[in-house]
């Protein structure tokens, strides 16, 4: 099958210029050629002009302003999760009006330790057929170094949440939500669990 040559886009051709003027010709007296390509004709686009690049000098300051590509906080996740429990009750825990009928403070344990405190905890909660407990795990200390990956603060603050919607725990949990600040604001979660069966 035989293609048929085509001739630059403007968008193309204005590429092209920008490097030829931006280079030396080898042979100043030689012919020069459009270049062309072996292909199928492109569909009609609207012309866009290259970017300009702006010199930059080693030293200098950039104009670009930096992206945070952190992920979202943990609360503004919990926030944006879908609501699954009654909306009336959840505003009511929301605003702090509904007292969690037992709490669990994770302050000074290691990961381990809190992981197993806190599955032997919810599970047992469920037991006894509780349906709002507090699990506080303070703010943490911020032991961010200052080096090239920044670190969270507060390592059981991020593992908590997490924890509750893996097995065996995501099976009897309904909701998680940060805490209202009477019952620790952003160092404590809310955690709704389901009835038990």
């Amino acid at each position: 099958m035989r293609r048929g040559k085509r001739r630059l886009t403007a968008e193309e051709k204005a590429l092209w210029d920008l490097v030829a003027a931006r280079t030396k010709r080898i042979k100043p007296d030689a012919k020069i050629d459009e270049p062309e390509i072996d292909a199928p004709a492109p569909k009609k686009q609207p012309d866009v002009q290259p970017a300009q690049i702006e010199p930059f000098l080693v030293g200098s300051k950039s104009k670009a302003k930096p992206k945070n590509n952190l992920a979202p906080s943990i609360a503004d996740g919990l926030n944006r999760a879908p609501l699954v429990m009654d909306a009336k009750r959840h505003r009511k825990m929301m605003s702090g009006k509904l007292q969690p009928e037992a709490r669990i403070d994770l302050h000074g344990m290691t990961v381990a330790e809190a992981h197993n405190e806190l599955i032997g905890f919810v599970l047992h909660s469920h037991e006894m057929q509780r349906r709002l407990i507090l699990v506080i795990t303070g703010k943490g200390k911020d032991r961010d170094d200052g080096g090239p990956i920044p670190t969270r603060k507060g390592v059981l603050r991020h593992q908590v949440p997490q924890w509750l919607r893996l097995p065996p725990l995501g099976n009897v949990v309904m909701q998680v939500t940060p805490a209202h600040i009477r019952h620790g604001g952003h160092g404590a979660y809310y955690v709704y669990l389901r009835r038990a069966g």
